[in-house]
């Protein structure tokens, strides 16, 4: 079961800083270089400037920095520190976090959650969870920032089978510790929680969870490594992690949907991927607002947006028994997962993709939105959207429960928990 720990935190001294608003950013991997610029004008002690110090252009001379870009990180937060812009706390303590926000098909939520140490695990335990197949991403810039820090800067997002909510919001002043608005207009209102009670209680209770990472696969690798490398028993054995509740009212999931190029200047490729779609679908022309298939019940439903003809069409699976026989020996969960459906019987089978493509997104990318997907296929970056639907919690925990793990962008979380509210001592 999970190991989980307060936090004995590094953190802003609002007072220092003007407010968290100040201070606080989105995750690195969000950021361009205008927003990054941008977060810089409203605080030079901005977290961006130690969670990304990396330049933005490689193969620009001029953006190259002078120096290490980590050790001079490593010496900014310690010339912060002698400022008193940053301070360590001397006592344990949880963080609570509440995000009001508005989802992007236009509800409004708020969704909880708690930051925490949690001890890093090998995936085979099964205490910690990915809950889908990562693509490669940026290990070592993140390694060698751990090192140069010895800090954890950004947190990784988890959900819990155990619910801590309900044990920290009773202990919550009318006050936050700190508010910040996010880019997307996510209202982030933060909490330090220091009474022991409490903080036993929530250990306790995170002690019989298994854990599931939702946002922030490339950061627990990282955390792995640095743990591997260390060795030995310390703070390296622990990461930096935001907990959900999977039961928490505010938790949405979002689907992110597939657009595949290739066929426009393939006819045959194109007329072969379509012909296997009307023999394996019941296919039916829609007008652009019923492309989206959220709404719509069965088992392998998806939206067409082909850019070749401009019309938009409502996929439907036909035949399920032979979709569990190309998944035999796949949980019943994972058969009946959009995104598993569609890698298995239309991106591997009819487009004649392999696993290297997808891991390496040949001839494939992603959309967080449905009119972003149409946007980039109408515009001829991609010649076909396929538009998902989004995946139920409830779906979420089976496939978890499992030794599956979903496709690559199977869900979108929203919203993203910001870099800046604590910082997490590994060494």
């Amino acid at each position: 079961m999970a190991d989980v720990k307060p936090l004995r935190a590094l953190h802003y001294d609002l007072g220092k800083v003007a407010g968290l608003d100040r201070v606080a950013s989105p995750p690195y991997d969000v950021i361009d270089a205008g927003e990054r610029m941008r977060l810089l004008g409203r605080s030079p002690y901005n977290a961006v400037a130690i969670d990304l110090p990396k330049p933005f252009d490689p193969e620009d001379p001029a953006s190259q920095p002078v120096g290490d870009p980590y050790e001079d990180t490593a010496r900014r937060i310690d010339a912060w520190r002698a400022e008193g812009v940053l301070v360590a706390d001397s006592d344990d303590a949880v963080w609570a976090l509440a995000q009001d926000y508005t989802a992007p098909d236009g509800t409004a939520h708020t969704r909880h959650g708690v930051l925490v140490r949690v001890r890093v695990e090998d995936y085979e335990t099964g205490t910690v969870r990915p809950h889908e197949r990562t693509h490669p991403g940026p290990l070592r810039d993140r390694l060698e920032l751990t090192r140069a820090t010895r800090l954890n800067l950004s947190p990784i997002f988890s959900l819990s089978t155990e619910d801590p909510w309900p044990l920290v919001e009773p202990a919550l002043s009318a006050e936050p510790w700190g508010e910040v608005t996010d880019p997307d207009g996510t209202v982030n209102r933060v909490w330090r929680v220091a009474d022991p009670d409490v903080v036993a209680a929530v250990v306790a209770r995170l002690a019989g969870a298994q854990l599931l990472i939702a946002d922030g696969h490339h950061r627990y690798e990282t955390a792995r490594a640095y743990r591997d490398e260390v060795g030995g028993e310390g703070p390296q054995n622990y990461t930096l992690m935001a907990l959900t509740g999977l039961d928490d009212p505010g938790l949405t999931v979002f689907p992110t949907h597939r657009l595949l190029s290739g066929f426009a200047g393939d006819p045959a490729r194109r007329e072969r991927l379509l012909a296997g779609l009307r023999d394996t679908f019941d296919v039916t022309e829609v007008t652009p607002e019923e492309l989206d298939p959220a709404a719509a019940e069965g088992t392998g439903v998806f939206g067409l947006f082909d850019a070749a003809d401009g019309k938009a069409y409502r996929l439907a699976l036909r035949d399920i028994d032979a979709l569990d026989a190309r998944l035999d020996g796949k949980p019943e969960a994972y058969r009946r997962l959009d995104s598993a459906i569609l890698e298995t019987l239309v991106l591997e089978g009819l487009a004649g993709m392999s696993e290297e493509d997808i891991t390496e997104r040949r001839g494939l990318e992603y959309a967080k939105s449905v009119e972003h997907a149409i946007e980039m296929t109408e515009n001829g970056i991609y010649d076909l959207a396929f538009i998902l639907r989004p995946v139920p919690i409830e779906q979420v925990r089976a496939v978890a429960a499992t030794d599956e793990n979903m496709p690559p962008k199977s869900t979108y979380f929203f919203p993203k928990v910001m870099t800046g509210f604590v910082f997490s001592p590994v060494g």
